[in-house]
């Protein structure tokens, strides 16, 4: 499988725009992203502050046969997108907050939204992410930072898009590989214990 970029200057949001092409434009799979997203979502209803500078992305695919089911896939998104991070700031402690935040220093900086439509009898996965690369947003109860002030790592926006891409894309070459223990363990090994943040 091999995923289309469709990049935008502005859109409402990642996630609307993709299931506007799965629907109307009949585009099986591919990934969107955008420099600005003016009504970026988050989970159970929230708004995701999207600040310019950051990513703003949605990946998108058939939910085939031999796939990993909706429930799979929340625990192996968070691990293809932990270790893409994980990749451009090496021991930059990384670690999950179940079910869809990424933290640096127990500080968040990446969210992850996961929706399913359906289209001519088959379910299209829709995973929208957004990464605080170089800003954060001030938000009350969460405390937010960003990659380049915990690591003054500048990550291109083209450049961490070409390696998600390419993390999902090996994923599915190597299906007939995939364990679903391997991703729950991994996600359960990253993952901090609610306890351990004072601002959860």
């Amino acid at each position: 499988m091999k995923f289309k970029i469709y990049k935008y200057e502005s859109l409402t949001s990642t996630n609307d725009i993709a299931i506007r092409f799965i629907k109307d434009k009949k585009v099986k799979f591919g990934y969107i992203f955008s420099k600005n997203q003016i009504k970026g979502r988050g989970t159970r209803g929230k708004k995701w502050i999207s600040l310019k500078g950051n990513l703003f992305g949605s990946i998108f695919f058939p939910l085939k046969k031999n796939y990993p089911s909706f429930n799979e896939f929340a625990f192996i998104n968070p691990v293809i997108i932990y270790n893409v991070i994980n990749s451009f700031c090496k021991n930059c402690n990384l670690c999950l907050k179940w079910p869809n935040d990424i933290l640096i220093n127990k500080k968040k900086i990446c969210g992850i939204l996961q929706e399913v439509i359906q289209k001519n009898d088959l379910n299209y996965l829709i995973i929208g992410m957004g990464v605080n690369l170089i800003k954060n947003p001030n938000i009350e109860d969460v405390k937010t930072s960003n990659i380049l002030k915990e690591t003054n790592i500048n990550i291109k926006r083209d450049i961490i898009v070409k390696e998600i891409i390419r993390s999902y894309e090996n994923f599915f070459n190597k299906i007939g590989d995939y364990k679903f223990n391997d991703y729950k363990k991994k996600a359960n090994l990253l993952s901090i214990k609610p306890s351990d943040l004072k601002w959860n």
